[in-house]
């Protein structure tokens, strides 16, 4: 295996992962940022007042979501398991 290989393996593979975690770690955020100003506005400093909308976010962007993930991660699975010959070598 050539360290050409390795490098694009792991970029593959952290690409992967950011279009994977991406899109749920962005609603996490943007519902934060918005449960934080509504809490700057009305002045109630609860830490814990995020965490349900956070959560009911990320699983909603999680269902919609799924089948694209699920796509990408067996196109990414599929390319991995294809060239495993090649990067044995």
């Amino acid at each position: 295996m050539t360290e050409e290989a390795v490098m694009t393996l792991g970029a593959e593979a952290i690409k992967t992962i950011i279009y994977l975690a991406g899109p749920m770690l962005l609603a996490a955020m943007a519902i934060g940022i918005l449960v934080s100003v509504l809490q700057a506005i009305t002045q109630i400093n609860e830490a814990t007042l995020t965490f349900i909308p956070k959560m009911v976010a990320v699983i909603l962007v999680l269902v919609v979501m799924a089948p694209w993930m699920l796509d990408l991660l067996k196109t990414y699975a599929a390319e991995v398991i294809s060239s495993a010959g090649e990067l044995a070598r």
